[in-house]
């Protein structure tokens, strides 16, 4: 299959690839320096240099922290009114969406990610974030307390300081857009540290965010790998706060990191969700939602439905027909409308994503469809997109995260195998279930342990709701009131409404 080259997708939207990706703090990219470590960043579907990274060490971190605590301090974001930060905020949003197409483009080249889901979901869904805070401040209050005995005691909340925020790499702009626009919405500077992969699309909207009006300082970009840029970071006294998403290994190393300072965390860690299909479901729809929780960015996010559990009466007609819906998924040119499947991230995780389907064999299971690299393409990081029947849940690929577009399928029996199955996992962060009984789905809000249950209906997200993890899936949620509570610290001010008597201490009675 030919593949759009990396000029020729830039040609097409008349972009020009950065030969370099420094950090950007206080308003302005660092030089090129002779001594920082570089990497190069590849597009997943051709293995072309996109551009290189250069990592941020301990000066650089600790010149961004200095940065975001002088703009905190000055008051230019943290006591600006309101009124004005929201307008900013919703600059931010135009911004977002006038350049659309662009961010698109630049996450698919870092990211492999097909254009077509940028552009439809996750480019709305970064633009949505900062016009979705901007309301929420605009009704954040405080609260009073009148005791009986003459005070009054007013609560209010301030901003944090200054947040250090991790994004990840399967969805660089829908997840750091999260990350920021919860953080700065409150007041509170901050540090953003991209993946080491995808720099690119996090650091134009940093830059479209400051030519909205978001002051220099505010937001500032460091780039590296975890153990180097990353740990710097987490471990700077100069934080106030740490929120990651990301992997459950790496967020135990943040907490370590983290402890010495009190640091507080926010963490959206992994999955291992349960699709659970029974006999009275839409049998059309339960097969459509099913194939868009597993294959879905290839299968690359946290809130993948990617252990299908199938009743035993429908799971034979159920199976055949995903299995065959599966073959026929379009994989190809990122670029390209009808790509359906793109690439893997980068080779180390195709790499460990073909290893989860040898190890499929090896425990036994079936493989039903897919379970190789994908044919067709000369270079690139493609896989199949893989189907494995199961008979016991207990098996590694049924208990660890692949992170790619690879779904088991085990058959129950009843409702209380279905939730015994289920629950058997160490992650909690979101479940599937496909039924037309009321009360069954009832049963299942009250049994099932995930911090969401998506019933009849894949992926649908209100952002007034909260979002994240029971168990290893991930510590606090995203949400306007949780997000209030994390970024912000409450203030109890008590004043006496008239005179006072107080006991005079170290006088003669």
């Amino acid at each position: 299959m030919t593949i759009k080259t990396v000029a020729q997708v830039c040609a097409a939207h008349g972009l020009e690839a950065p030969g370099l990706v420094t950090a950007r703090i206080g308003g302005a990219s660092l030089p090129a320096s002779a001594e920082a470590e570089t990497m190069q960043v590849l597009y997943p579907a051709t293995e072309e240099p996109v551009t290189r990274v250069q990592e941020a060490g301990p000066a650089e971190v600790d010149a961004a922290v200095a940065a975001a605590r002088a703009s905190f301090e000055s008051g230019v974001w943290s006591q600006m009114p309101v009124s004005r930060r929201q307008a900013v905020m919703r600059q931010v949003t135009h911004q977002v969406a006038t350049h659309r197409d662009e961010l698109a483009v630049l996450e698919s080249l870092c990211a492999g990610l097909p254009c077509n889901h940028l552009v439809d979901r996750q480019v709305p869904r970064a633009a949505e974030n900062f016009s979705f805070f901007a309301d929420y401040i605009g009704h954040l209050a405080g609260e009073t307390f009148e005791q009986m005995d003459g005070y009054l005691t007013a609560v209010t909340r301030e901003p944090a300081g200054v947040a250090a925020l991790l994004a990840p790499w399967n969805a660089p702009l829908a997840l750091a857009s999260m990350q920021i626009a919860s953080c700065i919405a409150f007041g509170n500077s901050c540090v953003v540290k991209p993946s080491e992969h995808t720099p690119w699309s996090v650091l134009r909207l940093v830059e479209l965010m400051e030519e909205a009006g978001v002051p220099a300082g505010v937001i500032n970009v460091v780039n590296g790998r975890g153990p180097v840029t990353g740990q710097a970071l987490v471990a700077h006294p100069g934080i106030d706060r740490i929120a990651f998403t990301g992997g459950t290994a790496t967020a135990r190393g943040i907490m370590a990191a983290a402890a010495p300072n009190l640091t507080p965390v926010h963490f959206e860690l992994g999955g291992k969700s349960a699709n659970i299909v029974f006999d009275d479901a839409d049998l059309e729809a339960a097969l459509d939602g099913s194939l868009v929780n597993i294959f879905s960015n290839s299968g690359q996010i946290c809130i993948a439905g990617s252990r299908i559990l199938v009743q035993r009466r429908i799971a034979e007609p159920f199976i055949e027909r995903f299995v065959a819906r599966t073959a026929q998924l379009r994989i190809g040119d990122p670029s390209e409308r009808a790509t359906e499947i793109g690439p893997l991230a980068f080779a180390g995780h195709r790499d460990r994503v073909l290893e989860y389907f040898r190890l499929a064999r090896d425990e036994g299971a079936e493989i039903l469809a897919g379970g190789g690299a994908a044919e067709g393409f000369e270079r690139g990081y493609f896989v199949q997109p893989t189907v494995a029947r199961v008979a016991d849940n207990r098996l590694r690929v049924c208990q660890e995260e692949v992170f790619g577009p690879f779904a088991t399928i085990q058959v129950f029996d009843d409702v209380e195998q279905a939730i015994a199955i289920a629950n058997d996992s160490a992650y909690g962060l979101v479940a599937y279930a496909w039924t037309g009984r009321l009360a069954l789905a009832m049963e299942l809000q009250q049994r099932i342990r995930a911090g969401t249950l998506w019933i009849n209906t894949p992926l649908a997200r209100d952002l007034r709701a909260p979002f994240g993890g029971f168990k290893d899936s991930g510590i606090g949620r995203d949400g306007p009131r949780q997000c209030a509570d994390f970024y912000t610290e409450e203030k109890a001010s008590i004043v006496p409404r008239g005179p006072v008597t107080i006991r005079k201490m170290g006088m003669e009675p």
